[in-house]
C-alpha cells in the first residue's frame, strides 16, 4: 500500500506540473501539426507537457516502462510496471482554444491498472485513485452517482478519429442512447469523461478508439469511486481493444443491453 501511495505522489506531481505547462501554452500556440490521421492533431503543447512527465517519472521511476501517446514505448527493463500517459487528453479542443482538457497519467501493475491521476488545469480539478484506496477529487472523497434507471441519466461517449472510414463510428449508439436518456454529451477528452462518471456528474459512459493513454488513469478512478468498467457486452475490459463501458453500475445491465441492440443506421448515410 505505501509503494502504491508512493506511485500515487508521484504520478500527481507529474500531472501538476505538465498542467502548468498547459496553462501558460493555452491560446498561444505556434505549431500545430496532423499525425497523420485527419482531426489527430498534436501541438508543442503536448510535446512540452509530455517531457514534463517523463522527466519526473525518469527521476524517480527509471526502472519502469512508459507508453506515452507523443513518443510511444520507453523506459527501462522491468516489464512488471507500465505508465501509460497523455500528456494532453483533448488536444482538438485545446488547439482551438476550447478549455475541455486534461493530462492522463495511469499506471498498471502486471498489466492491471493501479494507480491514476487526471488533472484538468482550466477547472483546477486533480482527481486521484490507486487500489484500495479509494477516489478523490482536490483531496476529497468522490463516488458515482446512484441513478438506477436508464431514462433518468446523462451519459457521455465520444467519436474515433478513423469516424469517416468505418461504419463502427458510434453514430447509432449515439441516436439510439439519445432518444433512450435524458441526454448524451460529448467533451471530446476521454479522461474528463471518466472523472465526470467517477465524481457523479454523469451516470455513464461509452465509447470505441481509444487508446491506453486515454483510458489508464480514469478506469482506476472509476472503480474507486464505485463504478463499473467492462466491454460492451459486461466481459471484462480488455484495454488494448480501445472500447469501453463505464457506468455508476446500477445501469450497467441497461446500458450495456441498449448498446448491443442498437439499430444500425444506412449504409448509404456514409456515402
Amino acid at each position: 500500500m505505501s509503494q502504491l501511495q508512493a506511485f500515487l505522489d508521484i504520478a500527481s506531481e507529474a500531472a501538476l506540473e505538465a498542467g502548468t505547462v498547459l496553462q501558460d501554452k493555452f491560446r498561444n500556440l505556434k505549431n500545430i501539426q496532423e499525425k497523420g490521421r485527419s482531426g489527430d492533431l498534436v501541438t508543442e503543447a503536448d510535446k512540452a507537457a509530455e517531457a514534463i512527465v517523463l522527466k519526473v517519472l525518469n527521476r524517480h521511476v527509471p526502472g519502469h516502462q512508459i507508453l506515452a501517446e507523443e513518443s510511444g514505448t520507453l523506459g527501462g527493463n522491468d516489464a512488471k510496471y507500465l505508465w501509460a500517459i497523455d500528456p494532453l487528453d483533448g488536444t482538438t479542443n485545446y488547439a482551438h482554444g476550447y478549455p475541455v482538457s486534461a493530462v492522463s497519467i495511469g499506471l498498471m501493475i502486471d498489466g492491471i491498472p493501479q494507480v491514476g491521476v487526471v488533472y484538468n488545469p482550466f477547472r483546477n480539478e486533480l482527481f486521484r485513485a490507486a487500489k484500495g484506496f479509494g477516489a478523490t477529487l482536490n483531496h476529497r472523497p468522490i463516488q458515482v452517482s446512484q441513478t438506477a434507471q436508464l431514462k433518468n441519466t446523462i451519459l457521455v461517449t465520444g467519436f474515433a478519429y478513423d469516424r469517416r472510414e468505418t461504419t463502427d463510428n458510434n453514430y447509432a449508439e449515439f441516436c439510439y442512447l439519445t432518444h433512450l436518456t435524458q441526454g448524451v454529451r460529448r467533451s471530446g477528452a476521454a479522461s474528463i469523461d471518466l472523472t465526470d462518471v467517477a465524481c457523479g456528474r454523469l451516470d455513464g459512459y461509452w465509447e470505441r478508439g481509444l487508446s491506453p493513454w486515454d483510458i489508464t488513469a480514469g478506469i482506476v478512478i472509476v472503480e474507486e469511486a464505485g463504478g463499473l468498467v467492462t466491454a460492451y457486452d459486461n466481459s471484462p475490459v480488455d484495454i488494448s481493444s480501445g472500447r469501453l463501458l463505464v457506468t455508476n453500475s446500477k445501469i450497467h445491465d441497461s446500458l450495456s443491453q441498449a448498446l448491443l441492440e442498437s439499430p444500425r443506421l444506412p449504409a448509404d448515410l456514409y456515402s
